[in-house]
């Protein structure tokens, strides 16, 4: 991606002007004793946070533990946190009320640092981005930051930047940090609930599946079959599951009524939503009765209907919610765009990836059904601005499998970005913590989200190196050997899959088991030590693949003895790291019972 996709996302300001800004001296980080930490008498508790954190990172570097005040006697010596009248007082025009909700300025110059930003999150992202940036301190999981001592002379030269993150909305999609709005916060992750003091979320929602619950089967199936799709000649209303099983119809007057009451109900509830979802379930069920497929051959798709009712619906959304989008998916069968519907202004589309290669990066000219992807994405992009990614980025079906995709991480967010998405859902093992490697997946894709500039590269080596210091290289050496062998072999696959679709044979799990077992040996602290046995889950878990994929029928006695102590060191460690999940579908419980049985060991009885 060009530098100029991301023009104005990170600039000179020119409050202050070139020449002047040469003329500072700069300041010493390492010499701010006598200095304070300013804040505004009204600061919002995003603001206050954003001070302590402030204060808390530069003691931990510099040993200089500065004090927090809401006034100032002196015109220099202070880091300005969040509007204040100080603001003006030190020369610097700044209207915080015409500031995005996350855009950001940072000011240093003799004298003075100034972060200040939009409410509710700007400084508090600006402190986070200043502690980065000029203190080099790195936020690598809810229990690990890195900061670094200061040297006895830490220079900051003059410096005026804003900074207004490409993406609105970001969202890696791991369970750590899904149940940490601290660390969601710290890596700019703004899609996490938590104390307001980590600066609220998004005003924006994912965009799912909705159709089950705004028209659900149970509550109109029985009296009006007529509501839902019509296949092979039978209507859908009578399911067990409306999310799997069935969709309505969407050209029956009734059902535009019933679901746009339904939407009118849910903002009428939630008065702070930005957006609100219209969406298919998760399933192919769509209508083909005469009307609906009417439509569907005109424009080409399925997405022809879909897309006619969810403009119907944005039409009145947008009368009586005018700062409201209405967004559905375009997924599955819907993905293709209509040949001559157009979304209306207020309509985001949420395009899903679900079907691509996850193996190789989103516009890889060799990789099909990647191929297919993009040809969507720009045929969208002629037709709306309003574009959001839900991209795929973990085996659902073996969440604890090694999985060669790191590379793709940092290509995709670049090819969304630069195709112009506002927004990127980068769904993994959300559900669940300790999927393999998530503490440096999440470190990666957060920060990728955040400045798409970075380098994929650069930050899982960074990860590695701070993260498990000398355990780092075998780490490496296992992650750079298992890529390149599945590249070597050309596979394709999307996030679905047993190890053998990923490349994983007995010679990857083997090199796992090794690499994890030299890393353990230089890890030195206990600290350390269980960082690399989380990270190891993956190997134990390639190495235990016979058991899983295998009739018990075909697993001779030699090579259950040989598994049996493998399942349960695997166990072992999902226990010590509280891993709920196998896969998207599957608890760790269940793994066990069925693993018991493929190793034919009695309950009760160790593995």
């Amino acid at each position: 991606m060009s530098r100029a996709i991301l023009a104005g996302c990170l600039v000179l300001v020119h409050g202050l002007a070139a020449g002047s800004l040469a003329q500072q001296s700069g300041v010493d980080l390492a010499k701010l004793a006598g200095w304070d930490i300013v804040i505004a008498d009204d600061a919002i508790p995003s603001e206050i946070h954003a001070a302590e954190e402030f204060q808390s990172f530069l003691a931990q570097a510099s040993g200089i533990q500065l004090p927090i005040v809401t006034t100032a006697d002196r015109p220099d010596r202070h880091v300005l946190i969040g509007a204040s009248p100080m603001l003006a007082d030190a020369g610097l025009q700044v209207d915080v009320a015409a500031m995005g909700p996350e855009q950001l300025r940072i000011v240093v110059r003799d004298g003075l640092i100034a972060i200040v930003g939009g409410r509710p999150r700007g400084t508090l992202y600006g402190v986070y981005t200043f502690l980065e940036d000029y203190l080099g301190v790195r936020f690598l999981t809810a229990d690990h930051t890195h900061v670094p001592r200061l040297a006895p002379s830490a220079v900051i030269a003059a410096v005026d930047r804003n900074y207004t993150p490409p993406l609105s909305f970001r969202w890696s999609y791991y369970g750590e940090t899904n149940r940490s709005p601290m660390l969601a916060a710290r890596l700019r992750v703004n899609t996490v609930r938590g104390d307001l003091k980590y600066g609220g979320t998004t005003g924006q929602s994912l965009i799912s599946h909705t159709f089950g619950r705004q028209i659900p089967t149970s509550k109109y199936g029985q009296e009006h079959p007529e509501y839902f799709a019509l296949r092979d000649g039978k209507r859908l209303s009578d399911v067990s599951d409306d999310w799997s099983q069935s969709e309505p119809c969407l050209t029956h007057p009734d059902v535009l009524r019933i679901v746009t009451d339904a939407v009118l109900a849910e903002l009428e509830a939630h008065p702070d939503k930005e957006n609100v979802a219209v969406s298919q379930n998760d399933n192919a069920q769509y209508c083909q009765c005469p009307q609906c497929q009417a439509i569907d051959d005109r424009e080409g798709t399925p997405m022809g209907t879909l897309l006619e009712f969810v403009n119907a619906i944005a039409d009145v959304v947008a009368r009586q919610h005018p700062q409201v989008k209405v967004g559905t998916l375009s997924y599955w069968y819907s993905r293709t765009p209509p040949r001559t519907l157009k979304p209306r202004p207020n309509v985001q589309i949420q395009l899903c990836s679900i079907e691509c290669c996850m193996l190789h990066p989103i516009n890889d000219p060799a990789c099909e059904q990647n191929v297919r992807f993009c040809q969507d994405m720009d045929a969208w992009g002629k037709l709306t601005s309003n574009i959001f990614i839900w991209n795929y980025n973990t085996n659902f079906t073996n969440y604890l499998l090694p999985c060669p995709n790191l590379r793709v991480i940092e290509p995709n967010i670049r090819y969304f970005v630069a195709h112009g998405a506002q927004g990127i859902f980068m769904q993994a093992a959300g559900n669940s913590t300790g999927a393999e490697l998530s503490d440096l997946r999440n470190y990666v894709m957060a920060n990728l989200l955040w400045d798409p500039t970075r380098s994929g590269q650069q930050l899982i080596d960074e990860f590695l190196d701070l993260h498990y210091g000398p355990a780092a290289p075998p780490i490496r050496q296992f992650i750079n050997m298992y890529h390149d062998h599945c590249a070597a072999r050309k596979i394709h696959r999307n996030c679905f899959g047993r190890g053998a679709d990923y490349a994983i044979d007995d010679t990857i799990a083997q090199a796992a088991l090794a690499a994890f077992s030299d890393a353990l040996a230089l890890a030195g602290s206990d600290v350390v030590k269980a960082r690399v046995d989380k990270a190891s889950i993956c190997a134990y878990r390639a190495a235990i693949e016979p058991a899983w994929v295998l009739p018990a029928s075909e697993l001779g006695a030699d090579q259950v003895q040989t598994l049996r102590p493998l399942v349960k060191r695997l166990f072992e460690l999902c226990a010590q790291f509280e891993v709920p999940m196998f896969s998207e579908g599957t608890t760790i419980d269940q793994a066990q019972q069925r693993l018991r049985e493929q190793l034919g060991i009695p309950a009760g009885e160790s593995f």
